[in-house]
């Protein structure tokens, strides 16, 4: 099976070869030229993007699991959940409300609806922090529902992980 890394890179250009990267400012540090979610945020793959501030991006999942799947990332190259401290705190909770306002946007209110979670490495399938927002959770397919589910060895909600990062020290 082709991974979500591979699919979007052969989508990159119509022969299925990466597309040419274009020389920006602002690629620095902050930017992972091998990273298919910066490719995205950065308009370097045609992927239509939700939203697109200084700090957030989101767009929708190209294997969504519920009918409202979207995945909201940080703006800048950031590693997985795993990998963030204590001062990441603003940062998930940004993602979160950004999440939250393209629901809204989207007409889901029902909060008890909606799934925001990370996946836990090594499960995950592009190194970029990236929020999970699934709704509604009732209409999740028997597979999403184990993908996506919360307790596992795999996925941790946005709350689970901001407890997590209050905790350290």
């Amino acid at each position: 099976m082709m991974s979500l890394s591979s699919r979007a890179l052969k989508m990159a250009s119509s022969d299925g070869a990466p597309a040419a990267e274009p020389v920006r400012a602002e690629q620095s540090d902050s930017y992972d030229k091998k990273c298919i979610f910066c490719k995205i945020v950065n308009g370097e793959v045609d992927t239509e993007l939700l939203h697109r501030d200084d700090e957030i991006s989101c767009f929708r999942d190209i294997r969504p699991g519920a009918p409202h799947h979207y995945l909201v990332v940080p703006t800048k190259h950031v590693g997985n959940c795993k990998s963030l401290r204590k001062e990441h705190v603003p940062l998930v909770e940004k993602l979160v409300e950004t999440g939250k306002d393209i629901l809204q946007k989207n007409n889901v209110t029902d909060l008890s609806e909606v799934r925001f979670g990370f996946h836990w490495p090594p499960f995950h399938s592009v190194v970029h922090l990236h929020l999970h927002v699934l709704a509604p959770v009732s209409q999740m397919g028997f597979m999403s529902r184990l993908i996506f589910r919360p307790d596992s060895y795999w996925f941790i909600t946005a709350e689970q992980l901001l407890q997590r990062l209050n905790s350290m020290d």
